[in-house]
């Protein structure tokens, strides 16, 4: 199985480096802008069959190590391996 992490910062939390590419691509001429955030991706490679097990593992390690909830949210897929 493989899972894909999304994290982003949390709304409430400034963002400085999407601010920075949002001034940059408004002075390419990108104008019609809203917000722009800024995030990471993360896969993993899981060695299990059970996709609830594989839910619950990933959720973990969100919690753990990958994500500060302080300023974090995250979301995430397991797909399976082609």
């Amino acid at each position: 199985m493989i899972a894909e992490i999304y994290i982003s910062l949390k709304r409430t939390v400034s963002d400085p480096q999407g601010l920075t590419v949002k001034h940059a691509l408004e002075s390419l001429g990108y104008k019609e802008l809203g917000d722009v955030r800024i995030g990471r991706l993360i896969v993993i490679n899981l060695n299990l069959k059970d996709k609830k097990m594989a839910q619950e593992q990933v959720d973990q390690m969100c919690k753990k190590l990958l994500a500060n909830p302080i300023i974090e949210d995250y979301h995430f897929k397991i797909r399976e391996n082609k």
